[in-house]
């Protein structure tokens, strides 16, 4: 079959001749692959900032059409349309068993370990699988892990109906979040970027109020709508060492600093913004996948349910559609910021 291999650093490889995944338990299914998404661990695991087995299909962010099932599976049948968590818990410790599964211990994700989505067939466990609404394409399918990442770290938080979020980066966690955060019930939004494209697909999605840093003051603005206080939760969703000191002067005394970032490189915080974590009491939380107990987790469920509504619209993040073989320049292109991107899919 076709798939993106990778091999070394920066070194990944449109192949036509990998084998077909096989089911080798009685509970697992075989889905072919329709869409499937970049994800920004993807880029770091390409530049070798992640484990990986030489050699392996990447790619975990997908959705397609089961094609067999093992004698074990009742609960699904060929043709069926499907999305999927990638990742896999160990079951077993202490993390595991006290029913915190994105704290397991052996965490893994298809695509790392295991043969993943960017290819034309990929294997899971039938637990992993969930049945697609007809309402909801393929293309918006591939995009239900990241919107149950971001909504996983959004019920680690404390927000209420009314509150005022700000989000800081805004990519496709970010424009998820501005979304989240509407869901959820708060009353003013600010997406904060430096990419007038991305604030303007932001407002479409949502936010309230667009700030670019280098143009206005982020501080200033959010305390003058805010009654001088700052906002109840401020999500940092950039992942870099700037933003993820920034974010710290967002809230108000006693608020809330989520982390959905992923920074590749060190963080040093000017005394300014660590002392706003100690005078103004700031609550911090980091978040890390989108699983829950009983497995997958409830994020995967709620998050098909708002895209079958349609409170959830991941189409406008989807910027870039590429068949699969494309795929090595692609990642070249993304890495090297050849390409303005938002959200890339793979059809195999």
């Amino acid at each position: 079959m076709k798939a993106l291999n990778l091999y070394d650093i920066e070194d990944i490889r449109f192949e036509e001749n990998t084998p077909v995944p096989q089911i080798t338990s009685n509970d697992e299914v075989l889905i072919q692959v329709k869409s499937a998404g970049v994800c920004g661990s993807d880029l770091s695991r390409y530049k070798k900032l992640g484990p990986y087995v030489p050699g392996t299909t990447f790619g975990h962010e997908f959705s397609g059409v089961i094609s067999a099932v093992g004698s074990a599976v009742t609960q699904f049948k060929e043709g069926d349309r499907v999305a999927a968590c990638p990742a896999f818990s160990c079951g077993e410790c202490n993390y595991c068993r006290q029913g915190a599964p994105t704290r397991c211990t052996e965490l893994t994700v298809i695509g790392a370990k295991h043969p993943g989505a960017y290819a034309e067939y990929v294997t899971l466990p039938a637990s992993h699988v969930l049945q697609l609404p007809g309402e909801i394409d393929f293309d918006a399918a591939a995009m239900l892990e990241p919107s149950s990442v971001v909504l996983h770290g959004f019920y680690r938080t404390s927000i209420q109906p009314g509150a005022a979020v700000a989000i800081m980066g805004i990519g496709s966690i970010g424009l998820l979040s501005v979304q989240w955060a509407k869901i959820f019930g708060a009353e003013i939004v600010f997406a904060i970027d430096i990419d007038e494209n991305k604030l303007k697909t932001a407002k479409q999605l949502g936010a309230d109020i667009a700030i670019n840093p280098l143009e206005e003051d982020t501080e200033m603005v959010i305390k003058k709508h805010t009654a001088q206080s700052g906002v109840d939760l401020a999500v940092e969703s950039a992942g870099s060492p700037a933003t993820s000191e920034q974010v710290l002067s967002l809230p108000k005394k006693g608020g809330e600093v989520l982390y959905l970032g992923i920074p590749y490189g060190d963080i040093t915080l000017q005394r300014y913004y660590f002392e706003k974590i100690v005078r103004n009491e700031l609550r911090i939380l980091g978040s890390w996948n989108a699983l829950s107990a009983p497995f997958p987790g409830k994020e995967w469920k709620t998050a098909l349910h708002y895209m079958k509504t349609g409170q959830l619209d991941v189409k406008p993040m989807i910027s870039h559609h590429f068949p699969l073989n494309m795929g090595p320049e692609i990642f070249h292109q993304l890495i090297y910021k050849e390409i303005d991107a938002i959200k890339v899919l793979f059809h195999p």
